[in-house]
């Protein structure tokens, strides 16, 4: 699918740092239902289980969760018992605007536009799942997208039964991308000592939240929440 090319004939303003990522990643697929999700989140259709794992610079291949195809859906289990709870202090701020959560500067001491060009050359070297979705019921709430390594579908899943994810042909014409989520979880291990970080960014046009690890509670649940708060 060239969802370049759809979003350009439904007149979808695709934010240029997408489209860059989107034009330069290793490959991309847009998923399209809760279904196609669960295959992927196993490794394919006729797959039972599937171990989602990074090379991590300097410490080697990590796993981060073991994910098995179950009745219901699938079973994912992270190898780190820290990561099966969510940290209540995943959350900063990035940008300027008020407000009265920790910023990311004051935390870590420096800009978060470093890390920012960081996780987009990261996401440039993977294999991508993409997929469109709205958060909100009856039409009130705000449009986005989500962007997170292939082998990440289980928490591509996760966001996916959260919010209601959306078939690019039902798409409307000048659909708004309001929020966009960015999952990129080696940055867990080589930037945050192994903890759960949710970057929240709001900008004139989108509310942009990266995710650093794979526990989907801070960014695919409580962090749009945030966003459709804001």
């Amino acid at each position: 699918m060239d969802i370049l090319k759809i979003v350009g004939e439904k007149k979808i303003a695709l934010p240029d740092e997408v489209y860059a990522l989107l034009t330069s990643a290793k490959g991309y697929t847009v998923y399209e239902t809760v279904d196609e999700l669960i295959d992927a989140a196993v490794g394919g259709k006729d797959k039972m289980e599937f171990e989602v794992k990074y090379e991590v610079p300097g410490k080697g291949e990590v796993v981060e969760a073991i994910v098995h195809r179950v009745t219901n859906g699938v079973s994912a289990n992270y190898t780190d018992p820290y990561m099966r709870r969510r940290d209540p202090d995943t959350m900063v701020i990035a940008d300027k605007l008020p407000t009265d959560k920790e910023r990311f500067e004051e935390r870590f001491g420096y800009d978060f536009s470093t890390l920012k060009r960081s996780t987009f050359d990261w996401l440039k070297e993977q294999e991508l799942a993409i997929f469109f979705y709205f958060a909100g019921n009856q039409g009130v709430g705000m449009g986005g997208m989500a962007i997170a390594p292939a082998n990440a579908g289980f928490f591509a899943l996760g966001l996916a039964t959260l919010q209601k994810i959306l078939k690019v042909d039902d798409l409307p014409a000048n659909f708004k991308i309001e929020s966009i989520i960015y999952v990129a979880p080696i940055f867990r291990h080589t930037h945050f000592n192994g903890k759960q970080i949710v970057v929240h960014n709001r900008t004139e046009d989108r509310h942009e939240i990266f995710s650093y690890n794979l526990y989907p509670g801070p960014s695919a649940k409580k962090g749009l929440y945030g966003a459709l708060l804001t």
